[in-house]
């Protein structure tokens, strides 16, 4: 699997259900080592209960499932989550089946056997469905969500204030010196003075949230990302 991939994948969360305890485990020896966290379930009432608990970033699940299908949890869900992304896998390749799925926005529909391939191919969809969703590499391990104004690390998560998430998505989208009298007319507002203080003091909290070296101050001009 591609270290890019494994890198983002670090900063996210998982929940993973299914019935079968052989593939269960085994696909849990891989998944345990590229996540954040991982969420093991073997029934949908399981999963129910560790989802509303962890608010996973991701869930894989299997169809078919004593009681309760995963389509029918994923419905359950999508009552009150409409962001989570969710891949399902099954051993059948019924038309009923896919279609329902369908309905509940999947990032991947993963036929089995669950090969390496076909895993690697979900999670790569996965990662690439924040594409559009404003979510940004800052580093190895390190990612920005504009929509949340939250940075993440590996092990932590940090949120952003309204002018800390305006500076960062700035820096990034123009690629380029921001120069102190664009922070004053686009960060600091008609309502606040931007005093040197003020700068000082917004600089020093924002660096405890970034990685170590990647906002880089250019004396007397103002202040670039180095990604």
């Amino acid at each position: 699997m591609d270290k890019l991939l494994i890198s983002k994948l670090s900063n996210f969360t998982l929940l993973y259900v299914e019935d079968e305890e052989g593939i269960r485990n085994n696909i849990n020896d891989i998944l345990k080592h590229l996540f954040k966290e991982i969420y093991i379930a073997k029934n949908a009432k399981e999963a129910f209960a560790l989802y509303e608990t962890n608010k996973p970033d991701l869930i894989i699940t299997d169809i078919r499932m004593p009681n309760e299908t995963g389509i029918e949890l994923i419905r359950k869900i999508r009552k009150r989550d409409s962001k989570v992304r969710v891949i399902i896998t099954s051993a059948h390749t019924d038309l009923e089946y896919m279609l329902e799925a369908t309905e509940l926005h999947l990032v991947k529909y993963i036929i089995k056997p669950i090969t390496e391939g076909k895993l690697d191919d979900a999670l790569e969809a996965f990662i690439k469905s924040y594409d559009t969703a404003r979510v940004y590499n800052l580093s190895e391990g390190w990612l920005f969500d504009e929509s949340k104004s939250l940075i993440q690390s590996s092990n932590e998560e940090f949120k952003l204030t309204k002018k800390e998430n305006q500076f960062l998505k700035l820096l990034i989208q123009k690629n380029r010196i921001i120069t102190y009298e664009e922070m004053e007319n686009i960060i600091w507002n008609e309502d606040s003075v931007m005093t040197p203080n003020a700068m000082r003091l917004f600089i020093k909290n924002f660096r405890k949230k970034l990685p170590e070296d990647v906002l880089k101050n250019v004396q007397g001009t103002g202040y670039r990302l180095v990604l």
